[in-house]
């Protein structure tokens, strides 16, 4: 529980306040803020579908996913465990923050708000697409996750 209350609501509401600074000062059509010149600028853009844009125009379809993914999620994160590891129930707790924040707007808006955009000067990712802190809470939840995997690998295989 206590992950849920010291990760996953504050980066939850540090979501919804970015997202909503965005939205009232950012319109879709606006050309971007520039932060960094030739490196990161803030948009408004509205994402119905997934990674990257992916599997446009399915919103009821991951809010369906979402729904099933939270409960998942929040069950494992609440479920106790002889032995606690930490590593696991940060991703966790960073995976809920990610789900509530990206739910949220498919419940609000109808799309995900998307606002980051940096441009890496490379042929995959210039510029990368655009990206919220939702997001970036679900990528840094699945590298702690595949971290997580092979420490337990190499601890059964000692």
């Amino acid at each position: 529980m206590k992950y849920i209350v010291l990760l996953s609501l504050p980066l939850y509401a540090l979501d919804q306040i970015t997202k909503g600074l965005v939205l009232r000062r950012i319109g879709p059509e606006d050309p971007p803020h520039i932060v960094v010149p030739d490196f990161f600028a803030i948009v408004n853009i509205t994402n119905d579908g997934a990674a990257f844009g992916s599997f446009k125009n399915n919103n009821w379809f991951f809010i369906v996913l979402s729904c099933v993914a939270f409960v998942f999620v929040f069950a494992l994160l609440l479920r106790r465990t002889r032995s606690r590891d930490r590593l696991r129930d940060i991703s966790l707790a960073l995976l809920l923050a990610g789900i509530m924040g990206n739910l949220t707007d498919r419940f609000l808006h109808g799309h995900v708000i998307d606002f980051a955009l940096f441009d890496l000067h490379v042929p995959f990712a210039h510029p990368w697409p655009a990206f919220n802190v939702a997001d970036s809470c679900i990528f840094i939840a699945v590298f702690c996750f595949i971290v997580h995997s092979l420490r337990k690998r190499k601890e059964t295989s000692v």
